[in-house]
């Protein structure tokens, strides 16, 4: 028996598009084969994710939530009533209850009456009438349009090139070869053509589009095409000045810490940000962040000792004047 999709991704019926996602993305990484080796994680990844694809979608929502497990015999993009038949109106002898269907083809309705059953409206082939009318004199029917997220690192993103992505689906997974292109943006998506839902009746296939998210990165901040970094400075480098090595997702660059830096102080790499395939590529901030030794030799406290007995800055005064 199929099991109701709702209660696959563990949300009610009334759920937001945004309920949806969440639940999909919960469940999506506690069963996927790649995480749980549970042998029937994978079983339960795909059932997740046909929900998810089934629910995702308005249009194929309403026919779920109409027609049951039955909805996938209806065609898409079919005006439907129910009059006194799903939901609505009252009883027939029997236990059967009234109905009428119509389809609205290009124009032309045509209405079927007769009784609720485990046949359908009075013993009436749905599957066969609709199939008939959009299969024969419809024509050929486009494939839907499909969109999936694609997660990529903030190196990944920066970089681009070429990856294999595998997804899940009613049909089962699927790999595709895809090619990345450099600083490519949060929310951006690449289209692979002809990787959408099938055509009917000898109709093309629809696309498939990846939405790109690029993940939170323990390093990089990034914000629009500029990259922000920390850049631990040393009290004595801060003081004197120095010039200092930067991790960026391209590689080490260097940056020159001014004499008399305090923390706070941004750094501008011109250029050192994502890259822009349409024209400036992002800049690098450097934020310098000045840190103190948790330990201390015999010598480096005299040292400090030293300075603060013969220093006459005062950090607290320096502030209040600024102000």
């Amino acid at each position: 028996m199929a099991r109701d999709y709702y209660e696959v991704l563990g949300v009610p019926r009334t759920a937001s598009a945004e309920e949806l996602q969440q639940a999909f993305r919960r469940l999506a990484r506690r069963h996927h084969p790649d995480v749980n080796k549970d042998p029937g994680a994978e079983e339960r990844f795909k059932d997740v994710n046909e929900a998810y694809q089934v629910l995702s979608d308005p249009g194929t929502r309403a026919r779920y939530d109409r027609f049951g497990a039955a909805f996938r015999q209806v065609p898409e993009g079919a005006e439907r009533e129910a009059a006194g038949g799903f939901g609505a109106g009252g009883a027939r002898p029997g236990g059967r209850r009234g109905g009428r269907v119509y389809v609205d083809e290009g124009g032309e309705r045509i209405y079927v009456d007769g009784d609720l059953g485990e046949g359908g409206f009075g013993g009436i082939d749905l599957d066969g009438l609709f199939g008939g009318m959009f299969g024969g004199r419809g024509g050929p029917v486009a494939g839907a349009d499909q969109e999936a997220e694609l997660e990529l690192t903030v190196e990944e993103a920066f970089s681009g090139g070429r990856r294999w992505v595998t997804l899940a689906g009613p049909e089962g997974q699927r790999s595709y070869e895809v090619t990345i292109p450099p600083g490519v943006a949060d929310g951006q998506r690449i289209r692979l053509a002809g990787q959408g839902g099938q055509g009917g009746a000898g109709g093309r296939t629809g696309d498939l589009y990846l939405i790109v998210r690029i993940t939170p990165h323990p390093r990089y901040r990034l914000d629009g095409r500029d990259l922000h970094v920390e850049l631990p400075v040393s009290p004595w480098e801060a003081a004197l000045g120095a010039t200092l090595p930067v991790d960026t997702p391209g590689g080490e660059v260097k940056v020159t810490v001014p004499a008399g830096s305090s923390s706070g102080r941004r750094l501008r790499l011109r250029g050192q940000g994502m890259p822009n395939p349409k024209g400036q590529p992002g800049d690098l901030y450097a934020e310098v962040r000045i840190m103190v030794p948790k330990r201390l030799s015999r010598r480096e406290r005299q040292l400090f000792e030293e300075l603060a007995a013969v220093s006459t800055f005062d950090p607290r005064s320096e502030r209040r004047r600024r102000r």
